[in-house]
């Protein structure tokens, strides 16, 4: 999430909502992408939000939740590498700075 919001144009339609969302955040916090898991929870949910975004910022957005809905909540999907690596790739596509590194 953090590498997501931080990839997004800080003049953009996507990173203005942000700001109009949590008013009391400050904008050095938007920017470095750091939000609580109720925050997190709260834009999980937002149709709004995915509209303000571009092809790139949309398709990684959709990755980042599909990671979050089939491998971070209760039940582990068992095609949970190709799930995670397809959020990786649109990460990557979005101009995201990753690390990470997932074993076949």
């Amino acid at each position: 999430m953090k590498q997501f919001i931080k990839s997004l144009p800080k003049y953009g339609e996507c990173f203005r909502y942000l700001c109009s969302m949590f008013p009391k955040v400050s904008e050095a916090k938007l920017k470095e992408g750091v939000f609580t898991g109720p925050d997190i929870r709260k834009l999980l949910f937002d149709s709004l939000f995915s509209e303000t975004m571009g092809d790139k910022e949309k398709e990684a957005w959709d990755s980042f939740k599909h990671v979050v809905h089939r491998f971070l909540e209760n039940t582990k999907d068992p095609l949970y590498k190709t799930i995670v690596q397809r959020m990786l790739t649109a990460y990557e596509a979005q101009g995201c700075n990753n690390s990470s590194y997932v074993s076949k």
